[in-house]
């Protein structure tokens, strides 16, 4: 596990300060209104008394959590991991206007680039492949990326 914001860890310090103040002033704790006699109160504990303590305690924990939560811990897995590779990245402008329909090269023109380009992509194993879409105006296709089987399924999809 790591941590995004490692410098927020720092304020678990303030937890132990702040359970010795905890235990501190509840020694001391005087009662806010005097009375005469007090003997009636002392024998019949509240359920403030009882559950005092306890709630302490969760703010505890909840201040733990809370700053443990601003340090955005991340469990990071090897899948995640960014890829080294030393390929390089290529973007393929395939013209798509009206004269790739041209019957010069059988069957035609783009059909011929497209055998060209899936080849041509099969053999880069290690760079990403981008395409680009034009004819009069263009349009990104397929953004850069390293995953093969999406490029070829965008090249067969050109019409």
């Amino acid at each position: 596990m790591e941590f995004l914001n490692i410098e927020f860890l720092w304020l678990l310090v303030v937890i132990p300060l702040l359970a010795l103040w905890y235990s501190y002033t509840g020694k001391y704790k005087s009662n806010t209104l005097n009375f005469s006699n007090s003997a009636a109160f002392s024998e019949s504990k509240s359920f403030i008394v009882w559950i005092e303590p306890i709630l302490r305690i969760f703010r505890m924990i909840a201040l733990t959590l809370l700053i443990i939560a601003l340090a955005r811990p991340q469990v990071i897995d090897i899948s995640t991991r960014v890829k080294n590779n030393r390929g390089i990245d290529i973007i393929m402008a395939i013209d798509v206007s009206a004269s790739m329909l041209a019957k010069d090269l059988r069957p035609n023109r783009l059909e011929a680039l497209k055998d060209v380009a899936s080849n041509f992509i099969k053999n880069r194993t290690t760079d990403r492949i981008g395409l680009v879409e034009y004819a009069g105006e263009s349009y990104t296709r397929t953004p850069i990326t390293s995953d093969k089987s999406i490029i070829l399924r965008s090249l067969k999809e050109i019409e």
